[in-house]
């Protein structure tokens, strides 16, 4: 049986989460528009820059501070490559961080699908709504947290 595209997509960013190099998460997210990926990203270090996985984590307040945030890459990838994300649905693994947040609004998201409510933060969530982002939890993916 052919899967809806929620879950395919969102299987797809359950593949992408396996390029991650935390151990801590791994996230991975795609951009769609029009049943069209646009972009992908997972939860790494910056190019050049040595992975958790080789050196360790970086952690400052309870947060490892060497790698960039999934969502964060696949917007980076967007203007990177010069493709527009206005009207996109974002599928990402895990809640986004408020900072995530902030970057897919101004992005111009208009959907977020995810899968694992990991550390759900409540402004995000307010930001989200009143954006008038369209929120779906999309659960039975993965068992990680």
């Amino acid at each position: 049986m052919r899967p809806d595209w929620d879950s395919y997509f969102m299987k797809i960013a359950f593949a992408v989460s396996e390029r991650s190099t935390c151990d801590r998460a791994a996230v991975g997210c795609v951009l769609v528009r029009d049943k069209r990926i646009l972009t992908t990203g997972f939860n790494g270090s910056p190019s050049g820059q040595p992975h958790c996985d080789e050196v360790g984590h970086l952690m400052v307040d309870g947060h490892c501070v060497r790698t960039i945030h999934a969502e964060m890459n696949a917007i980076i990838q967007a203007a990177l490559h010069g493709v527009s994300t206005r009207g996109a649905t974002c599928y990402v693994t895990h809640f986004p961080c408020i900072n995530c947040t902030k970057a897919l609004l101004n992005a111009g998201i208009v959907r977020l699908v995810y899968s694992i409510a990991y550390r759900q933060d409540e402004n995000a969530l307010e930001f989200l709504r009143v954006a008038g982002v369209e929120i779906v939890q999309k659960e039975g993916f993965a068992t990680q947290s």
